[in-house]
């Protein structure tokens, strides 16, 4: 017969519970990106699964492009009665920063959303008109 530390299975078990969203607040699998530079700019590219359009919002402030976005959902299973035999909800908001320079301006960032994929571009230096 082989026995196992107990403090590993107890190790094992809490560490995956709490690597899940509910437990992190911030996790990694929540906005994943990916940043690419251009010839002239920068693109990020997030993952928002399940996310609408007008859920999500960019706000720039000293530099920093912050996004942001909410979910909500709703399942409902019901039997042949009707009656609801399960039912989970999820609301959550998370947001991620980047910097991308005190030049950039609103009017420099571009963004598109299509099937969960915001893309979001911004110009690696500002051209400033002389006055």
């Amino acid at each position: 017969m082989k026995f196992y530390p107990v403090d590993r299975f107890f190790s094992d078990a809490f560490d995956d519970m709490f690597d899940r969203p509910f437990f992190t607040g911030n996790s990694s699998h929540v906005m994943r990106t990916d940043i690419s530079e251009k010839d002239g700019y920068y693109l990020l590219d997030m993952e928002l699964p399940g996310v609408k359009k007008e859920d999500i919002h960019m706000d720039l402030e000293n530099g920093y492009l912050t996004v942001s976005a909410s979910r909500n959902s709703n399942n409902e299973e019901k039997d042949q009665k009707g009656n609801v035999i399960r039912q989970e909800r999820y609301a959550g908001t998370f947001s991620r920063s980047f910097y991308v320079g005190d030049e950039v301006t609103e009017q420099d960032i571009k963004a598109s959303f299509d099937n969960g994929e915001l893309k979001v571009t911004f110009p690696k230096e500002v051209k400033t008109i002389p006055e």
